[in-house]
């Protein structure tokens, strides 16, 4: 194993882009509001409510996979087991996919459509700061079995 690759990253990257989404979200809106028609606010709520709902047992489910594989839940630890079961079947980083629905769903719960913009460009750093040096890491302590897991299992959806 290459010892740069040891740790997938040395910085908790996820919370901090996340975060930046959310506060560039509220600041962007103050300044240039992108506010709902009236008509689409009870449908965009509803929508909100149900990718929020979805995001948080996303997240709990893939969170409680990882515990029960005894591997390692944060960025900067070294993974101990490659994880392909529960939500890890059908998209390779569903706490990734999960902050990104809840960012949107939360957007839309409370009408702000900066939100939604927001999670799309938090997930576009996330691939090219975070997912990339996760996959290197994978590679690099699981070798083929991970290939054969990339193969059969999309980044994100």
């Amino acid at each position: 194993m290459n010892a740069y690759r040891s740790k997938s990253l040395s910085f908790p990257w996820p919370p901090l882009l996340y975060s930046l989404a959310v506060i560039s979200a509220l600041y962007l809106y103050r300044d240039y509001p992108l506010p709902l028609p009236f008509a689409w606010a009870f449908l965009a709520w509803c929508i909100g409510a149900a990718l929020t709902t979805f995001a948080v047992t996303l997240n709990v489910w893939a969170v409680k996979t990882l515990m029960e594989r005894q591997t390692t839940v944060l960025t900067q630890r070294c993974s101990r087991h490659l994880v392909t079961t529960g939500p890890f079947r059908f998209t390779r980083n569903p706490t990734y996919l999960g902050y990104t629905l809840l960012t949107a769903g939360l957007g839309l719960l409370i009408g702000n459509l900066w939100f939604v913009a927001m999670a799309a460009v938090a997930a576009a750093l996330m691939t090219l700061l975070v997912i990339r040096c996760e996959e290197m890491h994978l590679l690099s302590r699981f070798g083929c079995e991970f290939e054969f897991y990339c193969k059969h299992t999309r980044r994100w959806l």
